[in-house]
C-alpha cells in the first residue's frame, strides 16, 4: 500500500509539472520540485532531531512506570471490561495484558512504544484463533479500538506545533481528546453492530458510562468560555496532565525502590533508537509529498474541493485541513508530512494549522496497522475490520472539523 502511494506520489506530480509546463506555460515548474526535494530533506533532519529529544524522554519515563508496576496496574483496571467485549478470549488470558498495555500506550500517546505491544497481542490472540487466515472478532475489535487510538497525550502532535512556532502547543489537547472519543466510540460501535456484542453488560457500562462523564463533563465546562479562553484553558490542562503523570511515575518508583534513573537510560536508550529508525520513512514521505505540493497536483485538488464546498454554500477553510484527512487511513508519516506542510503553509496557529493537528492526533492509521498486524500472523482475511475501521476514521475527522469550529472559529 505504501509503496503504491509513494509511487503515485511521483507519477502523478510529473503528470501535473507536463501539464504546468505545456498548458500552463510555467518553465520554472521542474526547478521548484527539485527545490522542494532539497527543502523537505532539510525538513526532515530538523525534525528528526527534535524528534530524538522528545521520543528518548517519554520511553524513559515509560520505563520507569513500567518497573514501578504501574503498567500493570493500568492493565488490570481495563481487564474486566475486554472479558465482556471479546468474551472468545478466557479471563486470565495473556491477550488481556499484552492488549491492555497497548491501548494504555495508545492513551498516553506513545506510538512508538505500544506498536510492540500490539503485535504481542496480536500473537497473543492468534493462539486463539481457530482459523488462522481468517481474523477473529477479537482480533478485529482489538485492531479497530487500535486504530481509533484514545489518546490523553498525543505529545508528538505538541512537539511538532512546537517546532513549528506555535504560541500555545497544547491548545489542541481538548480538541484531540474529543475527537479521538467520538472516533473510539464509533469503532466500537460499528464493531458491536456486527458481532452482536451486547455493549448494556454492567461492567461495560461503567467503563463507557465513566468515559463518557468525563468527556461529557469536559464539553460543559468548556461550552462557557470564549474562544481565547477555550485556548487558554485547554492548553493549561493538557500540560498539567502531562507534568502531574511525570511526577506520579517517579514519586510511586521511588516509594517501591526502583532505580529510576537506571530505568529511565535504559527506556531512554529504546527512544533514540526509534527516533533513528524514523529517518529514512519521514525523509521518503516528506519528499514524495513535496514533490506533490511542488508540481501543484494537490493545489488542483484541495481547490475542487474548495470549489464544491463553496458551490454549496458552507465554509471553505476546513478544506486546507483535508490532505490531513485523506492521508491519515493510508499512512501515518503521510499524514504527519501534511500536518507539517498546512503549518509550515498557513502557520501552526491558523485554522488550517489547527485542524490538522486534531485530525493527526484523532485516530491512527487504519490501513498501516491493519496490514502489519495482520501480516505478523498471516491472516489474509480481514472480514469487517477494514470497513468498521474507516467509520471510526470518518467519525474522528468529522469530530475534528466540528471541534475545531467549536474551539477556534
Amino acid at each position: 500500500m505504501l509503496n503504491r502511494i509513494w509511487i503515485s506520489f511521483f507519477a502523478i506530480a510529473f503528470i501535473a509539472a507536463i501539464y504546468q509546463f505545456g498548458v500552463l506555460g510555467n518553465t520554472d515548474i521542474f526547478k521548484e520540485i527539485v527545490d522542494s526535494l532539497f527543502a523537505m530533506s532539510k525538513v526532515t533532519v530538523e525534525i528528526a532531531i527534535g524528534l530524538i529529544g522528545i521520543l528518548s524522554f517519554w520511553l524513559g519515563m515509560m520505563k520507569i512506570a513500567e518497573h514501578a508496576g504501574l503498567i500493570d496496574k493500568i492493565a488490570r483496571a481495563i481487564s474486566p471490561l475486554f472479558t465482556r467485549l471479546m468474551p472468545d478470549v478466557p479471563k486470565g488470558h495473556p491477550a488481556l495484558g499484552s492488549m491492555t498495555m497497548n491501548l494504555s500506550a495508545n492513551f498516553l500517546g506513545l506510538d512508538n512504544a505500544a506498536t510492540p505491544l500490539g503485535l504481542k497481542a496480536m500473537q497473543d490472540l492468534q493462539s486463539l484463533n481457530p482459523n488462522k487466515e481468517v481474523a477473529s472478532n477479537a482480533q478485529i475489535l482489538f485492531l479497530v479500538l487500535n486504530t481509533s487510538s484514545i489518546t490523553l497525550f498525543p505529545v508528538t502532535v505538541f512537539v511538532y506545533r512546537a517546532q513549528q512556532g506555535a504560541a500555545n502547543p497544547t491548545d489542541v489537547f481538548i480538541p484531540i481528546l474529543l475527537a479521538t472519543f467520538c472516533s473510539t466510540i464509533a469503532g466500537l460501535l460499528a464493531v458491536s453492530f456486527v458481532q452482536k456484542i451486547n455493549l448494556l453488560q454492567r461492567t461495560v457500562l461503567l467503563y463507557l458510562g465513566a468515559a463518557i462523564a468525563l468527556v461529557a463533563a469536559l464539553a460543559a465546562y468548556f461550552s462557557t468560555l470564549t474562544a481565547s479562553a477555550l485556548a487558554q484553558q485547554s492548553s493549561f490542562l493538557g500540560n498539567c496532565l502531562i507534568f502531574s503523570t511525570l511526577l506520579l511515575f517517579i514519586g510511586v518508583a521511588s516509594f517501591r525502590k526502583v532505580n529510576v534513573y537506571d530505568s529511565f537510560i535504559e527506556g531512554a536508550k529504546e527512544g533514540f533508537e526509534t527516533s533513528i529508525k524514523l529517518i529514512p520513512y519521514l525523509l521518503a514521505m516528506l519528499c514524495a509529498i513535496g514533490v506533490f505540493r511542488a508540481s501543484g497536483a494537490l493545489e488542483l485538488l484541495i481547490d475542487g474541493i474548495r470549489w464544491g464546498v463553496a458551490v454549496a454554500g458552507f465554509d471553505t477553510r476546513f478544506v486546507e485541513g483535508l490532505p490531513t484527512a485523506l492521508m491519515k487511513p493510508l499512512s501515518g508519516s503521510g499524514a504527519r508530512a501534511m500536518m507539517i506542510e498546512a503549518m509550515n503553509t498557513s502557520g501552526a496557529d491558523s485554522f488550517a494549522g489547527r485542524l490538522s493537528s486534531i485530525i493527526q492526533g484523532s485516530t491512527e492509521t487504519t490501513f498501516y496497522v491493519l496490514a502489519v498486524y495482520f501480516g505478523s500472523v498471516g491472516i489474509r482475511y480481514g472480514r469487517h475490520a477494514v470497513g468498521c475501521g474507516l467509520i471510526a476514521d470518518f467519525a474522528g475527522i468529522f469530530a475534528a472539523i466540528a471541534v475545531c469550529y467549536w474551539f477556534f472559529g
